[in-house]
């Protein structure tokens, strides 16, 4: 009996970091191939066209919308006043809240400053926090405080800390590669490398500048409803896949060792809201980085997937903004309507690049969560309490980048 040849699939040749002529000769292959067979409509209701001040562009931008607001000496006053008061309360950082951390004259400001995140471009950024001032935990009294009258919830981006179960609601992105947690390092958030566009999980993703790099590390923003606008005008079958499942890994989560779902969901107007188009994605959890690469027991993504993440991150290059991120400044991004990245630094003895993060959610404005997110968002939010909170006030890689937590799973 002649052998019947099956055959494997694999995962196609893409890595982390996008190659512009491996894309190139992809997109070239499959428009003489099977995306020239490709519908050339959108998925069902999903909009040919979105119009929004959230649809933008970098090249223009800067000329039409002013996203720095720039702290006056009486808004830092009151910051100082707000940070004296939390202090003299003997409280837990999770008790850092609008009722602890009053801000009577800034908190209207602020307030106009989460509309702008969920119905105007999607990003601002808050400048001249005096950083050199503090030390490290008046510092995060301070954006923690004056991000609760943004957006009042915090995320939570670690459900461990110094083995123990806690709520971990703050992270360090720093480079660590030079430290004894190299060889764990599963994220580029924790090296000096470049990072292409994606988004982070939930709803608003906020950064702090406590140091910028000696070189480079610039910070950039793209429109992901000006990419969409691209893709459903010239590549509505990558609409189409984005749309679909995809197999993200789960980087050795041996119950389950891989999620599918959508990096794109529609929402239709209802009376209360304009219609929405929501893009979730972190490229390496499709391609693996460092200590953590994409498993070979998973099933691989296809080729029309990998030219939708060099499309959508080539897009964001084209159109993107760059921002002058300075020390003492705290960037605010819609996450499910703006993605990020960044440039590529070098650090020196003196000066070391290190932001941190939040991540943050507002009940008063936030967008519908889609189905195949509420589980992953529920993850994030649900029963963070005031006293499980943690604020770390040094760096570490956290599990869902270490390596070398996720061998011994």
């Amino acid at each position: 009996m002649a052998a019947v040849a099956v055959a494997i699939a694999r995962q196609p040749d893409i890595q982390y970091t996008p190659e512009l002529n491996k894309y190139e000769a992809r997109v070239k292959r499959r428009l003489a191939g099977e995306a020239a067979l490709a519908t050339k409509t959108l998925p069902t209701g999903f909009p040919q066209q979105l119009k929004s001040d959230l649809v933008w562009e970098g090249a223009s931008i800067p000329r039409e919308y002013d996203w720095n607001f720039v702290l006056k000496p009486e808004h830092i006053e009151e910051l100082e006043h707000a940070l004296e008061h939390f202090k003299s309360l003997n409280k837990p950082l999770g008790y850092i809240d609008q009722s602890t951390f009053p801000l009577p004259k800034l908190h209207s400001e602020l307030r106009g400053i989460s509309h702008e995140l969920h119905f105007g471009h999607g990003f601002k950024v808050v400048r001249g926090v005096p950083v050199t001032r503090y030390g490290r935990e008046d510092n995060i009294i301070l954006y923690a405080g004056l991000s609760s009258h943004i957006a009042p919830l915090r995320a939570r981006q670690d459900s461990r800390y110094n083995g123990e179960p806690a709520d971990v609601v703050l992270s360090h992105i720093k480079d660590l590669s030079a430290s004894k947690e190299k060889a764990s390092i599963g994220a580029p958030a924790y090296t000096a490398d470049k990072q292409v566009f994606h988004t982070d999980t939930g709803d608003i993703v906020s950064l702090f500048c406590l140091s910028p790099a000696a070189e480079g590390g610039k910070s950039r923003l793209a429109s992901t409803w000006r990419v969409y606008n691209e893709l459903a005008a010239t590549r509505p079958d990558l609409i189409e896949t984005l749309s679909q499942d995809w197999i993200a890994d789960n980087f050795g989560n041996s119950e389950q060792p891989f999620i599918a779902k959508p990096l794109l969901f529609h929402q239709p107007a209802t009376a209360q809201t304009p219609e929405r188009v929501l893009l979730q994605y972190a490229r390496r959890y499709f391609t693996g980085f460092g200590a953590l690469p994409r498993s070979t027991a998973i099933p691989p993504i296809t080729e029309a997937q990998a030219e939708a993440l060099d499309a959508i991150h080539f897009l964001g290059e084209r159109f993107n903004v760059e921002l002058d991120f300075q020390q003492g400044d705290i960037q605010y991004v819609n996450n499910l309507a703006v993605f990020h990245a960044r440039d590529g630094f070098k650090d020196t003895e003196e000066r070391q690049r290190h932001l941190v993060r939040l991540w943050l959610r507002d009940p008063e404005y936030c967008w519908e969560t889609p189905n195949a997110l509420k589980s992953k968002w529920a993850q994030l939010y649900h029963g963070v309490t005031p006293d499980r909170q943690v604020f770390p006030l040094e760096p570490y890689v956290r599990s869902a980048s270490n390596g070398s937590l996720k061998a011994t799973q």
